[in-house]
Protein backbone atom coordinates (compact mmCIF):
# COMPACT_ATOMS: atom_id res chain seq x y z
CA UNK A 1 0.00 0.00 0.00
CA UNK A 2 1.55 3.11 -0.77
CA UNK A 3 -0.11 5.89 1.08
CA UNK A 4 1.86 8.90 -0.84
CA UNK A 5 0.44 11.23 -3.53
CA UNK A 6 3.69 11.43 -5.23
CA UNK A 7 4.36 8.41 -7.73
CA UNK A 8 7.94 7.80 -7.85
CA UNK A 9 8.77 9.89 -4.46
CA UNK A 10 10.49 8.63 -1.61
CA UNK A 11 7.51 6.12 -0.26
CA UNK A 12 6.73 4.75 -4.04
CA UNK A 13 10.98 4.07 -4.60
CA UNK A 14 10.92 2.15 -1.25
CA UNK A 15 8.02 -0.33 -1.77
CA UNK A 16 8.92 -0.64 -5.46
CA UNK A 17 12.42 -2.03 -3.99
CA UNK A 18 11.07 -4.24 -1.10
CA UNK A 19 8.36 -5.83 -3.93
CA UNK A 20 11.85 -6.03 -5.86
CA UNK A 21 13.07 -7.99 -3.48
CA UNK A 22 10.31 -10.36 -2.72
CA UNK A 23 9.77 -10.66 -6.33
CA UNK A 24 13.41 -11.88 -6.51
CA UNK A 25 12.47 -14.70 -3.55
CA UNK A 26 10.06 -15.90 -5.73
CA UNK A 27 6.63 -14.14 -4.22
CA UNK A 28 3.96 -12.71 -5.68
CA UNK A 29 3.20 -8.90 -5.66
CA UNK A 30 0.39 -6.33 -6.31
CA UNK A 31 1.34 -2.92 -5.25
CA UNK A 32 -1.91 -0.48 -4.79
CA UNK A 33 -1.84 3.30 -4.79
CA UNK A 34 -4.10 4.19 -1.93
CA UNK A 35 -4.36 7.57 -4.17
CA UNK A 36 -5.84 6.07 -6.91
CA UNK A 37 -8.59 4.30 -5.38
CA UNK A 38 -11.63 6.00 -3.92
CA UNK A 39 -11.62 5.65 -0.25
CA UNK A 40 -14.39 6.57 1.91
CA UNK A 41 -14.20 7.70 5.44
CA UNK A 42 -15.82 5.67 7.89
CA UNK A 43 -19.02 6.60 8.53
CA UNK A 44 -19.09 4.66 12.22
CA UNK A 45 -22.44 2.92 10.95
CA UNK A 46 -20.82 -0.55 12.65
CA UNK A 47 -23.04 -2.78 10.26
CA UNK A 48 -18.88 -4.58 10.03
CA UNK A 49 -19.42 -5.66 13.07
CA UNK A 50 -22.15 -8.06 12.52
CA UNK A 51 -21.73 -8.26 8.73
CA UNK A 52 -18.16 -8.77 9.48
CA UNK A 53 -17.17 -6.70 5.86
CA UNK A 54 -18.03 -2.73 5.27
CA UNK A 55 -21.01 -2.07 3.66
CA UNK A 56 -19.61 0.90 1.55
CA UNK A 57 -19.33 0.21 -2.12
CA UNK A 58 -15.90 1.95 -3.00
CA UNK A 59 -12.25 1.37 -4.11
CA UNK A 60 -12.11 -0.76 -0.61
CA UNK A 61 -13.82 -3.74 -1.85
CA UNK A 62 -10.82 -4.40 -4.43
CA UNK A 63 -8.28 -4.00 -1.23
CA UNK A 64 -9.92 -6.20 0.67
CA UNK A 65 -9.79 -8.96 -1.56
CA UNK A 66 -6.03 -7.90 -1.83
CA UNK A 67 -5.57 -7.97 1.82
CA UNK A 68 -7.64 -11.45 2.08
CA UNK A 69 -4.92 -13.64 0.09
CA UNK A 70 -1.81 -11.33 0.75
CA UNK A 71 0.55 -12.96 3.48
CA UNK A 72 2.36 -9.99 4.29
CA UNK A 73 1.26 -6.30 3.71
CA UNK A 74 3.31 -3.43 3.11
CA UNK A 75 2.15 0.20 4.68
CA UNK A 76 4.22 3.06 3.15
CA UNK A 77 3.53 6.67 4.21
CA UNK A 78 5.54 9.87 4.31
CA UNK A 79 5.05 11.23 7.49
CA UNK A 80 2.97 13.92 7.44
CA UNK A 81 2.71 16.10 10.82
CA UNK A 82 3.76 13.46 12.80
CA UNK A 83 1.59 10.82 11.34
CA UNK A 84 0.57 9.08 8.15
CA UNK A 85 -1.12 10.46 4.81
CA UNK A 86 -4.55 11.34 4.93
CA UNK A 87 -5.07 8.14 2.19
CA UNK A 88 -3.28 5.78 4.46
CA UNK A 89 -5.75 7.31 7.31
CA UNK A 90 -8.63 6.74 5.45
CA UNK A 91 -7.32 2.86 4.60
CA UNK A 92 -6.53 2.37 8.39
CA UNK A 93 -10.45 3.61 9.63
CA UNK A 94 -11.43 0.94 6.98
CA UNK A 95 -9.59 -1.97 8.17
CA UNK A 96 -12.54 -1.60 11.07
CA UNK A 97 -14.28 -5.35 9.76
CA UNK A 98 -10.84 -7.20 10.36
CA UNK A 99 -10.77 -6.34 14.32
CA UNK A 100 -14.17 -8.90 14.29
CA UNK A 101 -13.34 -11.08 11.58
CA UNK A 102 -9.40 -11.62 11.94
CA UNK A 103 -8.84 -12.35 8.57
CA UNK A 104 -5.72 -10.46 8.91
CA UNK A 105 -4.59 -12.24 12.49
CA UNK A 106 -1.10 -13.63 12.00
CA UNK A 107 -0.29 -12.06 8.49
CA UNK A 108 3.21 -10.26 8.30
CA UNK A 109 3.13 -5.76 7.95
CA UNK A 110 6.29 -4.00 7.22
CA UNK A 111 5.86 -0.33 7.70
CA UNK A 112 7.61 2.22 5.70
CA UNK A 113 8.04 6.13 6.60
CA UNK A 114 10.34 8.41 4.71
CA UNK A 115 10.39 11.79 6.47
CA UNK A 116 12.36 14.91 6.20
CA UNK A 117 13.26 14.44 9.88
CA UNK A 118 14.40 11.68 10.44
CA UNK A 119 13.77 8.23 12.38
CA UNK A 120 13.08 9.83 15.25
CA UNK A 121 10.73 12.15 13.73
CA UNK A 122 8.80 8.93 13.03
CA UNK A 123 8.72 7.32 16.82
CA UNK A 124 5.11 8.29 17.78
CA UNK A 125 3.81 7.22 14.07
CA UNK A 126 5.62 4.15 14.95
CA UNK A 127 3.59 3.28 18.18
CA UNK A 128 0.97 4.15 16.73
CA UNK A 129 1.03 1.56 13.55
CA UNK A 130 1.92 -0.90 16.25
CA UNK A 131 -0.82 -0.18 18.30
CA UNK A 132 -3.64 -0.66 15.24
CA UNK A 133 -1.45 -4.07 14.16
CA UNK A 134 -1.61 -5.30 17.50
CA UNK A 135 -5.88 -4.43 17.34
CA UNK A 136 -5.63 -6.48 13.52
CA UNK A 137 -3.24 -9.27 14.48
CA UNK A 138 -0.83 -8.21 12.63
CA UNK A 139 2.73 -8.86 12.90
CA UNK A 140 5.22 -5.90 12.42
CA UNK A 141 7.87 -7.88 10.84
CA UNK A 142 10.21 -4.74 9.18
CA UNK A 143 10.47 -1.33 10.27
CA UNK A 144 12.03 1.03 7.33
CA UNK A 145 12.14 5.07 8.22
CA UNK A 146 14.34 6.89 5.76
CA UNK A 147 15.36 10.60 6.30
CA UNK A 148 14.13 12.28 2.61
CA UNK A 149 12.05 14.44 1.53
CA UNK A 150 12.61 16.05 -1.79
CA UNK A 151 11.06 13.87 -4.39
CA UNK A 152 13.45 11.07 -5.54
CA UNK A 153 15.70 11.52 -3.10
CA UNK A 154 16.33 7.85 -1.66
CA UNK A 155 17.78 7.34 -5.24
CA UNK A 156 21.00 9.01 -3.77
CA UNK A 157 20.99 6.68 -0.43
CA UNK A 158 22.04 3.59 -1.74
CA UNK A 159 22.10 2.23 1.55
CA UNK A 160 18.68 2.48 2.49
CA UNK A 161 17.50 1.22 -1.16
CA UNK A 162 19.62 -1.71 -0.45
CA UNK A 163 17.89 -2.24 3.03
CA UNK A 164 14.63 -2.16 1.31
CA UNK A 165 15.39 -4.50 -1.00
CA UNK A 166 16.81 -7.14 1.68
CA UNK A 167 13.78 -6.68 3.86
CA UNK A 168 11.60 -7.75 0.44
CA UNK A 169 13.84 -10.63 -0.33
CA UNK A 170 14.00 -11.34 3.74
CA UNK A 171 9.57 -12.15 3.29
CA UNK A 172 9.28 -14.88 1.61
Amino acid sequence: MVGSPRKEGNTDLLVDKILEGANHSGASTTKIYLYDQTILPCADCKKCLKQLKCSENDGMQSIYNELDKSDVIIFGTPLYWNSMSAKMKLLIDRLRPYTVNNKLKGKKAVLVIPSDEGHKACKDLIKLFNDIFDRLGLRLVEILCVKAHDKGEVLNQPKSLEKAYMIGKSLK
